[in-house]
């Protein structure tokens, strides 16, 4: 069964989506580098850990940014086929990076850059054959 097709709206969901799963990684990537140095040997390490982790106000963002996602990502998938959607929506993967690579200082290598060349090209491949179908039916 073929859903709808991409309006303004689903695409402004699409890419408040991706943004939100980035977001969301930042948080819980922020919440977790203060663990860093903690090595997890034996179950006080990891309540301590787990401890700490749900101390941290990132944490609770992250998680309240995952409800607000599902529901911006349910509605995508109330209109628009779930192989049509999450391609498209797969911009977080080049957004995380991206952020990573701003915000927390991270590297990364030619051949990460070459992975996410193919994200983008499989991107455009899904939504302009998303196209030529919904101007065939």
């Amino acid at each position: 069964m073929s859903k709808g097709k991409i309006t303004l709206k689903i695409l402004i969901f699409l890419i408040a989506s991706d943004l939100l799963e980035t977001f969301t990684q930042f948080c819980f990537k922020k919440s977790a580098v203060p663990q860093n140095e903690l090595f997890i040997q034996n179950p006080a390490d990891a309540m301590l850990f787990i401890t700490n982790i749900l101390g941290s106000g990132f944490l609770w963002i992250g998680l309240a940014s995952v409800i607000l996602t599902f529901v911006i990502w349910s509605t995508i998938l109330s209109k628009i086929d779930l192989s049509v959607a999450v391609p498209i929506a797969s911009f977080s993967y080049i957004l995380v990076p991206l952020v990573s690579i701003i915000f927390l200082g991270e590297k990364m290598s030619l051949l990460d850059w070459a992975g996410i060349s193919f994200i983008i090209a499989g991107v455009i491949f899904v939504a302009s054959s998303t196209e030529k179908e919904t101007a065939a039916a």
